[in-house]
């Protein structure tokens, strides 16, 4: 089947390459990513593969179903940048990777949190200019602090129990609760205004949907400690900025780590070192010495890439060969598989 790989950085090209020797499809690479303007790239291609800042909306789908576009194929786990409604109203079938490597994005959470905790990322400029001072460097121990999870789909689960390892006190708040987890003595649920409250450090997990939007706002903030670490691998618009930038000027957030920004499309992901960012807000967060900003890089690992390859590969062919799909999204499923509407 032809494929229209969308959005294709080296990587990409990379690793669809090798494992498509076991599938034998025909690939065809854009460096763009799809939206209404790009979409008539996809004439003639059965199946289309995007990623996560791929604007699959109403317009978008249209002009995919009138060039002949069949399968619409996201290699990440959220779908909240497609019309769900649309897609079927319009029978374009749709199909994700539901779990690739909790591991990838769940490590890279405690990744940040440690290098913003202990300045590791100042310390590693200083020492390169030769400044060997530690004023400036201190952080706390996380033994015995007390970490709020928000959301415990794959990925917060995986975050729970790396931070029990680390001798935390875990609680999390999540409608779909997951009971393996409290059997194990892994963590406690509690409502979220008693997380945001009784909670040092915030992990977000948390699918984006409308009860979600800005979740991290003025008044969530006002609940929680002073001096509060707030970390983000989810989704950018589970955290309202412009609160974000008051907490941190007031001294309330202690420090914060984003992996995802709200409105990241057409500057993650880009180079734009020789350009003037035109984000105001994200200007301001970079200005921040307890802030640490990395570009939606939580899935970037071999092991994750490997299985986001193979597994949407493996969905091509099976809609190609009639065979039932067992990653496939419906508007109807949206609110009944919890946290893993999140992705990247």
């Amino acid at each position: 089947m032809k494929i229209a790989i969308f959005d294709s950085d080296s990587y990409v090209r990379e690793y669809f390459s090798r494992e498509n020797s076991k599938f034998g499809q025909d690939l065809t690479f854009f460096d763009s990513r799809i939206n209404e303007h790009t979409a008539i790239l996809a004439k003639d291609f059965p199946s289309i593969c995007c990623f996560v800042n791929d604007r699959l909306n109403s317009p978008t789908l249209q002009i995919l179903k009138s060039v002949g576009v069949e399968l619409i194929a996201l290699r990440s786990a959220g779908y909240n940048n497609v019309d769900l409604e649309e897609a079927e109203r319009l029978d374009l079938r749709v199909v994700r990777v539901p779990a690739y490597s909790p591991h990838a994005v769940a490590e890279h959470a405690v990744g940040l949190l440690l290098c913003l905790n202990r300045n590791i990322h100042k310390a590693f400029f200083r020492v390169r200019n030769l400044n060997f001072a530690t004023d400036g460097l201190l952080g706390f121990d996380l033994f015995r602090k007390t970490i709020g999870v928000v959301g415990t789909g794959r990925i917060g689960a995986t975050f729970a129990e790396i931070m029990n390892g680390f001798g935390c006190e875990v609680i999390a708040s999540d409608p779909n609760q997951n009971e393996t987890l409290v059997k194990k003595g892994i963590l406690t649920y509690v409502e979220l205004p008693e997380l945001f409250k009784r909670s040092d450090v915030i992990s977000l997990h948390a699918p984006l949907v409308p009860a979600t939007q800005h979740l991290v706002n003025r008044e969530s903030l006002a609940l929680m400690k002073r001096g509060i670490y707030i970390i983000n691998t989810s989704r950018g618009a589970l955290i309202d900025a412009k609160a974000l930038i008051q907490g941190l000027k007031s001294g309330h957030i202690g420090g914060a780590a984003l992996d995802v920004y709200e409105e990241e499309e057409g500057i993650f992901y880009e180079n734009l070192s020789d350009h003037v960012l035109h984000d105001d807000v994200l200007a301001r967060l970079l200005t921040f010495p307890n802030m640490l900003i990395t570009s939606h890089q939580g899935f970037l690992t071999r092991e994750a890439l490997t299985h986001i390859t193979e597994i949407t590969l493996q969905s091509i062919s099976d809609f190609e060969q009639g065979r039932p799909l067992s990653n496939e999204i419906r508007p109807q499923q949206i609110g009944t598989r919890g946290s893993d509407r999140r992705a990247a």
